[in-house]
């Protein structure tokens, strides 16, 4: 089991670069990736989303690739022609405003546009050679933190669904329980109102009364299907490495049953596991929304 939060940073430094590479990531119902690479190297992107995306299934992750170059290997040349342009025009606007047009400011000459020109070869593969060891040691790093993370929480979870699996146990144990009390209370009380009035007692008619009502109350069927779920979640969570989605749906349905359950239910002891129940469900649930 992965956790969909998780973080990661490595950096190295060369006598070319310094290459970091930064991943983090957060709950989301979906991939949600955004690689952030400097513009001269977008041609690359498609090929570190594809290298997360073999990793990671759900989650809002931001990838930040940064390079900060040592070395320069761009090439610098001087528009000397435009440079004299620029001179003789300042001149004359010194000129013309009385200022000493014979000490004019190299700086002004070289700061104007198109005096001085850089030209940069960027070369994809070179800078590709360069992040790779730095992108694969933050990768590594940041499944090896999202599996952490993910282990503590499917021990959490294993926790809570033993607890709720208590509860399941006590509302199969207390069923014949309940059946009983029920029928007690319902034959005492048809017993009560055919003697107030004098009729004869049909022992027949009142078992086929208690039992009707038994049928509508007993909570069997939903004990069943609980603890059918109950094992389904176990199965996703010692089989399935991504099992967020399958998580919420169970949760979905256990809720159905429980609350049956306490729609259902005459007695205190059961109110009180059926709301121990859904405190543990609703944990349960809670967990599962930071699964993978």
């Amino acid at each position: 089991m992965t956790s969909m939060t998780g973080y990661a940073y490595a950096e190295v430094t060369s006598e070319k670069a310094v290459v970091s590479v930064e991943i983090k990531s957060v709950n989301s119902r979906f991939l949600d990736l955004t690689i952030n690479l400097p513009p001269y190297m977008n041609p690359l992107e498609s090929y570190y989303r594809g290298k997360i995306s073999e990793k990671v299934v759900r989650g809002k992750v931001d990838v930040y690739i940064r390079v900060k170059e040592l070395e320069s290997d761009a090439e610098v040349s001087a528009d000397t022609g435009m440079a004299v342009s620029y001179l003789n025009a300042i001149k004359k606007v010194a000129d013309a405003c009385g200022y000493d047009s014979n000490n004019i400011p190299l700086n002004l000459i070289l700061t104007q546009s198109g005096v001085l020109n850089s030209n940069k070869s960027y070369d994809v593969e070179k800078y590709k050679d360069l992040i790779e060891p730095v992108f694969n040691d933050s990768l590594t790093k940041f499944v090896a933190d999202r599996e952490r993370e993910g282990a503590n929480m499917k021990a959490d979870l294993e926790a809570k669904l033993c607890k709720l699996e208590k509860c399941a146990s006590f509302f199969k144990d207390w069923q014949p329980k309940m059946e009983a009390a029920f029928k007690e209370q319902i034959t005492a009380r048809f017993k009560d109102i055919l003697s107030d009035n004098n009729f004869t007692i049909d022992e027949n008619r009142i078992m086929t009364e208690t039992a009707a009502m038994i049928v509508k109350y007993t909570i069997n069927e939903e004990i069943v299907r609980l603890h059918s779920h109950i094992e389904a979640m176990k199965s996703e969570l010692k089989n399935n490495p991504t099992p967020g989605k399958k998580l919420d749906f169970i949760c979905q349905e256990m809720n159905r049953e429980i609350n049956t359950i306490g729609s259902k239910n005459q007695f205190s002891e059961v109110g009180a596991m059926v709301i121990e129940a859904k405190d543990s469900l609703e944990n349960i649930r809670e967990q599962s929304k930071n699964v993978e």
